[in-house]
């Protein structure tokens, strides 16, 4: 079983992606900000992260950053899902060391099968 943590400040984004994840047979764990996230991430270890860029307290891109720089994280798998969808806001996403920049709104079925081909 896969750990995945679902970092978003829209309550209904986070209700439909635990319910997906855990369907798909994965142990979901959820952060409603930038704080939260950075405290499971270091505690709880996830497989990968679903990971909104625009949050009220840290960004999405502060966090990747720093998964990716930290030793112990950086092989942590990390997918964007965000609003902004210029070609400078995915670029730098995956600059930063994401997997995977996913503009909103996505289909969940096509976040499945992604996330699992990412987990392997």
């Amino acid at each position: 079983m896969k750990r995945i943590l679902v970092v978003d400040d829209d309550p209904y984004i986070l209700m439909s992606l635990e319910f997906v994840m855990k369907k798909g047979g994965n142990e979901v764990m959820i952060a409603r900000n930038g704080t939260e996230a950075l405290e499971i991430i270091n505690t709880k270890k996830p497989d990968l992260l679903l990971l909104d860029i625009m949050m009220p307290d840290v960004d999405g891109l502060s966090i990747c950053s720093y998964v990716k720089s930290t030793e112990g994280l950086k092989d942590m798998i990390v997918v964007f899902l965000s609003a902004r969808t210029q070609e400078a806001d995915i670029e730098k996403g995956l600059s930063l060391g994401a997997a995977k920049y996913i503009c909103k709104p996505f289909s969940t079925r096509d976040l499945v099968k992604q996330v699992t081909q990412l987990l392997g």
